[in-house]
């Protein structure tokens, strides 16, 4: 079966969809989740090394995000192209999209971790149903949720909502580090008593320190390619923090 194409409204720009996207009160279930800063927290880490924790993610675990979320992008994005040009069909893109989201499993060790991801992905789902109905992509993501098992992860759903929306490659790059970054200052906000207005100079920072990567991880177009940096401590604080039974954030 091939993907046809119908009207989609007018392209906004990247800088609308980012602002959009990184909004915290976008309903697809950000709120539970701390970007695993709770679990460290209850790990041993100290509040005052949350800024080297932010930084720590932004160089590691979340570009691993960024960049499985760049390279659906790129799939997605041949979805609309016409067959002639290299488009896909619906099978091809379906087979795609599953092999990009094997290799981000690959490179996240904690079941807690991609639980919760795929959890997220449901919520970003239902705003590319909502919002991009019709976009080729956004079709094949709804077919293998209801088809496939486990759901796809967070960062495959975020590409393939990309591409539907227009937003571009180093764009998006920033708005998973950003989004990363900003989790941790909310979830803070409720975890520890806090000046609320010391936190975005650490998210700041955490956008400075991914910079150097946002062209290369842009440029990305193969799942093989996606980074395989990681982050061990944190996977275990997250594993254990799946077993208790009174938390505030479920990651």
């Amino acid at each position: 079966m091939t993907i046809t194409t119908t009207r989609l409204p007018p392209p906004l720009s990247s800088a609308t969809i980012s602002m959009m996207l990184a909004d915290a009160r976008l309903p697809v279930g950000g709120h539970v989740h701390s970007a695993g800063l709770e679990p460290a927290l209850a790990g041993g880490m100290s509040a005052a090394q949350v800024p080297a924790y932010m930084l720590g993610r932004a160089r590691t675990v979340t570009l691993v995000e960024a960049g499985t979320a760049v390279v659906a992008r790129h799939l997605a994005l041949q979805a609309a192209a016409p067959q002639d040009r290299g488009g896909k069909s619906t099978q091809q893109l379906v087979l795609a999209l599953a092999r990009v989201d094997r290799a981000w499993a690959a490179r996240t060790p904690s079941r807690a971790v991609r639980d919760v991801s795929r959890s997220l992905a449901r919520g970003y789902q239902r705003l590319g149903g909502r919002l991009w109905a019709q976009h080729p992509a956004v079709i094949a993501a709804g077919l293998m949720s209801t088809l496939s098992s486990p759901d796809l992860s967070r960062p495959v759903l975020l590409g393939v909502i990309a591409a539907a929306a227009g937003l571009n490659a180093e764009s998006l790059v920033r708005l998973v580090v950003y989004d990363d970054a900003q989790t941790i200052a909310a979830a803070l906000l409720k975890l520890e008593p806090l000046d609320p207005a010391i936190p975005p100079a650490w998210v700041l920072a955490a956008c400075a320190a991914a910079e150097e990567f946002v062209p290369d991880l842009a440029a990305l177009t193969s799942a093989d390619a996606i980074p395989a940096w990681g982050a061990p401590e944190s996977e275990g604080w997250a594993e254990a923090h799946s077993r208790t039974t009174q938390r505030l954030f479920r990651a």
